[in-house]
């Protein structure tokens, strides 16, 4: 299985999609005066020092922002996404790579709210260091699935829940479906984003059947591979599965795929991939 310890990978072509991905949401979200939630089920530990020596062993974000974050050329909505990269390197060198949590702080507005969740020990102290200050934001060290039954719906009844675990058990293909169809119990008109790394095809091709199964509607597939699948160790793509997207979503990443995988994979090798697991 992926053991997917952020400190090894933040910053790669897996974030860049990811967090891509979420600015948009957000920026959409934004659009409506009305405050929202954002959830975080697996939050990390906020920020990653890009030469520690976990990074450096893996030298991933290399090939992921460090490939885009200077870029001249880089299409216009990617700015959400890349200005807070620029803020947490404002020296001009890239030594931090802010995690979801850090993304939606400085994303987000006044009146929006903040629930963050992380259960790991050594990540869970260093993501409340980096909140304490913040009164939009609540911190626990907790279970990210029971959030998704405790915290919603939010009372502004309106909310992005992200969905981001390590995936180090096989079971974890089974309780992110098992935790949206929860969530969508309670808070149906939120707005879910679901991460998933391609290690073996099938078991996304487990959670792509297992959300068909629960009878939602609306969902909406986004994925960037950087090498044709395989059955050798490592992650070759990576995807986000978005329930009740944003109208804009799918013109928005039709529009940027093309770019950020010709920006990360200049070889053109892999693929990239917009459709619907359910329509309306």
């Amino acid at each position: 299985m992926l053991s997917y310890r952020h400190s090894f990978h933040a910053g790669n072509h897996a974030d860049v999609l990811k967090h891509t991905v979420l600015s948009l949401i957000l920026a959409a979200m934004k659009e409506k005066d009305k405050p929202f939630l954002y959830l975080d089920t697996h939050a990390g530990a906020g920020r990653y020092l890009l030469n520690s020596d976990r990074a450096e062993r893996t030298g991933e974000y290399h090939d992921g922002i460090a490939r885009i974050w200077q870029r001249e050329d880089c299409p216009a909505l990617l700015e959400p996404y890349l200005t807070v990269i620029r803020h947490y390197n404002r020296s001009g060198s890239l030594r931090y790579y802010p995690g979801s949590p850090l993304i939606a702080r400085q994303l987000l507005r006044e009146h929006d709210r903040l629930h963050l969740t992380e259960l790991h020990s050594s990540d869970y102290p260093l993501l409340r260091n980096e909140f304490q200050k913040d009164p939009r934001a609540e911190v626990l060290r907790a279970d990210g699935y029971q959030q998704l039954k405790s915290q919603l719906p939010p009372l502004s009844r309106r909310g992005v829940i992200l969905i981001d675990p390590p995936y180090e058990m096989k079971t974890d293909y089974q309780d992110v479906v098992a935790g949206i169809q929860e969530g969508y119990k309670r808070f149906a008109t939120g707005v879910y984003a679901l991460w998933y790394p391609v290690v073996l095809r099938q078991h996304v091709k487990r959670i792509l059947a297992g959300l068909e199964k629960t009878g939602i509607r609306r969902i909406l597939q986004i994925e960037l591979a950087i090498r044709p699948d395989s059955d050798q160790r490592g992650m070759t793509a990576s995807g986000m599965i978005v329930i009740n997207p944003p109208w804009t979503l799918e013109q928005q990443m039709n529009e940027l795929l093309p770019w950020l995988h010709q920006a990360l994979v200049p070889g053109g090798i892999g693929h990239t991939l917009v459709r619907w697991i359910t329509p309306e």
